[in-house]
This record gives C-alpha cells, sequence and structure tokens, in this order.
C-alpha cells in the first residue's frame, strides 16, 4: 500500500470547533452578528487591546489600511517584489504607484539597507511582508518610517502567532494586517483583519468594510464615502474562535518540525548539493511555511520538474512566490528583468515543503529523501 498524498499545508479544524459552525448554521444568524464581535473581542486582547475588525480576506484589508492613510493618485508606496501580488495590487487599486525595493537574499524580506535609496517626495508609506512568517526587523523598519514621516502597512498576512522581540505581531506598529486564509496559521477558511491604532480609524473601516454605511437608530442610515462589500460571516468567525485557543500548540508543533527539516537538511551531504535553506529563527517566526531555494545553476532541471517528480512520489510542494515585478500586468508599467535580482533567482527557484501542525516526523522524512533523491539526480557533471 502506498503512502499517503502529502499536500502542502493542511488546516487543523478540531471536532468542537466544527460543532461550533453547526450551531451558527441553525442559530438562522450566519453572515456577520455576535459570532464576529466576539471574534474581534479575542482578537483584540491578543493584541493587547488595540482595535481589530475583521474581513473577508486579507487584501481589503491592506487596501483599506491605505484609504484610511490617505494614500491615493499621485503617492508611492514602497513594498517587496517577492510576495503574493495582493500585496502591490492594493496599492494600484488605490491609485497610487508601487515602488519596489529588492528583497535580502538571506532573510527573504525586504532589503532594510535599501530603503531609503527608494524613497522620493511622494512617498507616502511601506508595505513589509513577513515571508514564511519571519517578521521584518521591526526596529529598522519604523526608524525609517518615523525618520520620513511614512505610514506602515504590515503585510503580516503570514505571521499571525510570530513576535518581535517579545511582543506578539500586531501589538505594537501601525496598520497591521492579517489574512486567516485556509492556508495560514489560523484559518477562518476566508478572511482576516486589519489591526488600528485608534477608534477613529476602527470607524472607518467599518464604513469601508460595508458600502461605507453609518447606521442609527432603528431606521437612519448615511453614506459618506465610497466603501465595499468585504464584512466577515458568522459562520467563518466561529472558526476562528475555535482555532484561536490553538494557536500556540500549532506553533509550537511548527516549529518542532522546521527543527527537523533543519537537521535533516543541514547534513554535509545535503548541503553539498547547494540547496538554500531558510533563517533558523526559532525566537520570532511562527513557521508558517518552510520553503527552500534551489540551486538552479547546478541543476539539469527547472523547478517545475523538481514539483512534477515530487508529486509523483506522493509529496506536495508549493511556489510562494513569483516575482511581482515580472508578471504581464506589472512591465507593462515598466518593470523589467534585472531589476531585483535577488527576487528574481528566489521568484525561478524557491520552494514551498510540506509543514502544517498534523504532518508527522516520518512525513518530514519522507520529504527530504525524496527531494535529496530528485536533486541528486539531476546534478550537473
Amino acid at each position: 500500500m502506498s503512502a499517503p498524498f502529502l499536500p502542502f499545508t493542511r488546516p487543523t479544524i478540531d471536532d468542537e470547533t466544527i460543532a461550533g459552525v453547526a450551531e451558527v448554521l441553525r442559530s438562522g444568524w450566519i453572515t456577520s452578528g455576535p459570532q464576529v464581535k466576539a471574534f474581534e473581542a479575542k482578537l483584540s486582547e491578543y493584541v493587547g487591546g488595540r482595535p481589530v475588525r475583521v474581513f473577508n480576506s486579507g487584501t481589503c484589508t491592506m487596501e483599506i489600511a491605505l484609504r484610511i492613510a490617505g494614500i491615493g493618485p499621485g503617492r508611492e508606496v514602497i513594498t517587496t517584489p517577492l510576495s503574493w501580488v495582493a500585496t502591490s495590487n492594493v496599492v494600484l487599486d488605490v491609485g497610487a504607484k508601487p515602488v519596489f525595493v529588492d528583497i535580502d537574499p538571506l532573510t527573504r524580506n525586504l532589503d532594510l539597507d535599501r530603503v531609503e535609496a527608494a524613497i522620493t517626495p511622494a512617498t507616502r508609506a511601506i508595505i513589509p511582508v513577513d515571508l514564511s512568517g519571519l517578521p521584518v526587523d521591526r526596529d529598522r523598519l519604523y526608524a525609517i518610517a518615523q525618520r520620513h514621516k511614512l505610514r506602515v502597512i504590515e503585510d503580516a498576512a503570514q505571521s499571525f502567532g510570530s513576535s518581535w522581540k517579545g511582543r506578539r505581531i500586531g501589538a505594537i506598529g501601525d496598520f497591521v494586517s492579517f489574512s486567516f486564509h485556509a492556508n495560514k496559521n489560523l484559518t477562518t477558511i476566508e478572511g482576516g483583519c486589519l489591526v488600528m491604532n485608534d477608534e477613529r480609524e476602527a470607524k472607518l473601516a467599518e464604513q469601508y468594510r460595508l458600502q461605507g454605511v453609518v447606521r442609527t437608530g432603528y431606521d437612519g442610515m448615511e453614506v459618506e464615502l465610497v466603501g465595499g462589500k468585504y464584512n466577515l460571516t458568522d459562520v467563518a468567525a466561529r472558526v476562528g474562535l475555535g482555532q484561536l485557543p490553538h494557536l500556540e500548540t500549532f506553533t509550537t508543533k511548527r516549529r518542532e518540525l522546521a527543527r527537523l527539516y533543519f537537521e535533516l537538511l543541514g547534513t554535509p551531504s545535503v548541503r553539498a548539493l547547494g540547496l538554500r535553506l531558510p533563517v533558523a529563527d526559532f525566537t520570532h517566526s511562527n513557521w508558517h511555511m518552510f520553503q527552500v531555494v534551489l540551486p538552479e545553476e547546478r541543476l539539469t532541471i527547472k523547478r517545475a520538474d523538481v514539483m512534477a517528480k515530487l508529486h509523483a512520489a506522493g509529496i506536495g510542494t508549493g511556489v510562494h512566490y513569483p516575482a511581482i515585478h515580472l508578471f504581464a500586468l506589472y512591465r507593462r508599467l515598466g518593470w523589467k528583468d534585472g531589476d531585483f535580482p535577488n527576487a528574481e533567482y528566489a521568484g525561478r527557484n524557491i520552494l514551498t515543503l510540506p509543514l502544517f501542525p498534523s504532518l508527522t516526523p516520518a512525513d518530514v522524512e519522507r520529504v527530504v529523501d525524496a527531494l535529496v533523491t530528485v536533486l541528486t539526480a539531476h546534478l550537473k557533471p
């Protein structure tokens, strides 16, 4: 009997949460309601009492943060070219211009040494990304932002459960955007939340969340700005409420599995293959993903072939992410090959390996054995 297929990620949802979702469905109140309020309260508690509002994605949260900050046409926002394309698409959505800065090849996050050179009189914000859950250096980031009077919209989609110097991501900083997509460490199936600085921003977020509507009394309704349809359902919020108590357990298990990956991939024979491993951070990172970078110059096959061979061996992998500036949309806006060499190399060769709480040590050994076998068989002479 063959071993079961290993996806690169799989959510863990317990029976109590499933039963809770059934209760919500039976209640008749399935869109935004008491479960959303309860989830927002728990999330606010998690980030030290800061205002939190939940939404139907971790994309609209960044767009809304930009709108609250007053960033629109004629303005520039600095960000990374190595992320899910939503990170820069939201800048285009508000009419502003994304300005890419290359990544640090070790952390794969925005290279803070290059940021200040990209700042112009039109720059109004920075959107850093915590790739795979590894936080960008918050001290250096905010020092730059304060020197140049810039807003920060933290794309912390992947770093819920991560921390910086003993404080949870979200508990400090400016705007902090989290995603609760199905592949995240905490899921609401689809969804996200925005952490803000005060109740004024929270009220604006509520307006942007639902068509700009402000209600008063039984029948009072006013619309003061153009909003969207971004509310989270009570069904999704109940999933999040069930996930939150398990977050620390999930993070602990992910760290244990990441340590095993380092142990197995860190032997001299494996390191000789030229595989680039992530930063071994077990203090700050939530280990949302375990990503390696393939040594393309040493292989006779491309990443897609490696993925296909692993899939044939019953192992799923992912690509997070291609370099944004090389998509057709961004090429039409003027970017080209060679603009950001570090991001481009990672974009061609980064490979996400299976990592989720129900993965076993034997599963990790199986992944590493299969990966090493494929790479060894396709090294250039």
